[in-house]
């Protein structure tokens, strides 16, 4: 069973005077891992038990790969994984590019279409890319496949990051948290923790 494939909206078009994506000098390498950019992020960090425990790494040019097995955590239905948390997967795949672009930038729109239930168990394969940049707008696909890169398609979207500046999380976040981030000795850690958070 397949969905039908919904027309991407005018606000995920890159505009004509948009450029193509240039992975920056000091990115990972391509194969390199990308960690977690957050201990505490559902998406990727090793401190959520029931977070989704994504695994991403730098491609080739401005493109990322990850996967993640659906856990009994994440079924929304009996034994199918949760759409949301499928979307949550492309959101944090997608955000990894911005690591290979050395931006902050958050999710600004991202568009998903649900082509095939994916059941619990499932090792769900990612690719992400950028594909376009226009001034602080960062525009980006991402497919993901059941079984591994050449499995049938079950989810894909669109998605438009926004670069912003570092105050926009330590303005807007939780106090506590933010100092812990910002106090970490670690200057990639304490990078990372703001790169992809919306």
């Amino acid at each position: 069973m397949s969905a039908a494939v919904t027309r991407t909206s005018s606000g995920l078009t890159p505009p004509a005077d948009a450029i193509a994506p240039v992975r920056h000098l000091d990115a990972p390498v391509p194969g390199e891992l990308l960690g977690a950019h957050y201990a505490h992020c559902f998406g990727c960090g090793e401190g959520q038990p029931h977070g989704l425990h994504l695994q991403a790494r730098a491609g080739e040019g401005v493109t990322v790969t990850a996967e993640f097995t659906v856990q009994p955590a994440h079924q929304g239905a009996p034994g199918l994984a949760h759409g949301g948390v499928l979307a949550s997967a492309l959101d944090e795949t997608l955000g990894s590019l911005n690591w290979l672009l050395r931006v902050i930038a958050v999710t600004g729109r991202l568009e998903t279409d649900f082509v095939r239930p994916v059941p619990v168990g499932t090792a769900l394969h990612l690719e992400a890319r950028v594909t376009a940049v226009s001034g602080r707008k960062i525009y980006s696909t991402a497919t993901g496949r059941i079984g591994g890169p050449e499995g049938p398609v079950a989810v894909r979207a669109e998605a438009l990051f926004i670069e912003v500046k570092v105050d926009h999380f330590t303005e807007n976040g939780r106090p506590e948290e933010i100092r812990a981030a910002m106090d970490d000795p670690d200057q990639i850690k304490r990078a990372r923790a703001f790169e992809v958070n919306p």
